[in-house]
């Protein structure tokens, strides 16, 4: 299979290349959407997505970048005012080692809240649990 019948293969196949219509959009642009996560890991997450098939937040081009970065912007408003989130974390998975199981690249917003979990020291860094809390030391 040439490369390019290979990736026309892997996008009809996509569940974000076929699924937007169905979708609760919160925001789009020429280059991407933001809808709310349909497996949300808490009320208000959003995914961002772009519009072009691939799968790496690498192979993202300068003008894809931008407006989707301004979709994160515009659908953080939209949750702010629906749901007063104390805190947000943000993320992309890149790679099946890193967790990637949507083979298309998207932006996770997730909104935190106060309590939600028991010590949110680390953030991000919980998706290593053995390093996600840590003791600051200055150099």
């Amino acid at each position: 299979m040439t490369d390019n019948a290979q990736a026309a293969s892997q996008q009809e196949e996509c569940r974000f290349c076929v699924s937007k219509p169905g979708r609760r959009l919160l925001a789009e642009n020429e280059y991407g959407f933001a809808a709310f996560d349909r497996h949300p890991a808490s009320e208000g997450h959003f995914l961002v997505i772009p519009r072009r098939h691939f799968a790496s937040y690498f192979d993202i081009n300068d003008d894809e970048t931008l407006a989707l970065w301004n979709l994160v912007k515009q659908g953080k408003q939209i949750v702010d005012e629906k749901y007063h989130p104390d805190g947000y974390n943000i993320g992309i998975n890149v790679g099946h080692w890193a967790g990637q199981s949507i083979h298309h690249l998207h932006i996770h917003v997730i909104p935190r809240y106060k309590g939600d979990v028991e010590n949110p020291k680390g953030g991000v860094r919980g998706v290593i649990p053995a390093k996600k809390l840590y003791e600051f030391k200055p150099d």
